[in-house]
């Protein structure tokens, strides 16, 4: 992250059971991410980048415009929330990456997602 356009991102991810089925190895997981501009200027987040990693070592890349559909503009200490998902074959995994954004002036830089779990919690019976 460039220390000049500090961006603060914070990711909650969860297993959807009622997305899932276990059985044919279709395994949901919703994230929920909180974008800060922490920065003295505007910025406008324009493209995302993650890294999906599974247990079995298979790691899809993934890279499109903005954030479900959205490229949010963000004032200093302003917030944006959103909440997306994917689909793993197996029960456990990682999600990393980065968010491309622009200054008012035309900057562009990149601010790290850190990196986050995507589990099925396990039930004892």
């Amino acid at each position: 992250m460039s220390s000049r356009f500090p961006i603060a991102i914070s990711v909650q991810a969860r297993f959807v059971p009622e997305q899932s089925d276990l059985v044919a190895n279709h395994y949901v997981f919703a994230y929920h991410i909180t974008i800060r501009n922490e920065a003295d200027v505007p910025v406008q987040l324009l493209s995302r980048h993650w890294l999906i990693a599974d247990m079995n070592g298979r790691v899809q890349e993934v890279r499109g415009e903005g954030v479900v559909g959205e490229q949010p503009r963000l004032q200093p200490g302003q917030s944006f929330e959103y909440t997306s998902g994917v689909n793993l074959n197996v029960p456990l995994g990682t999600m990393r990456g980065s968010y491309r954004f622009v200054t008012a002036d035309g900057e562009e830089f990149d601010a790290p997602i850190p990196e986050f779990m995507l589990t099925v919690p396990r039930t004892l019976h």
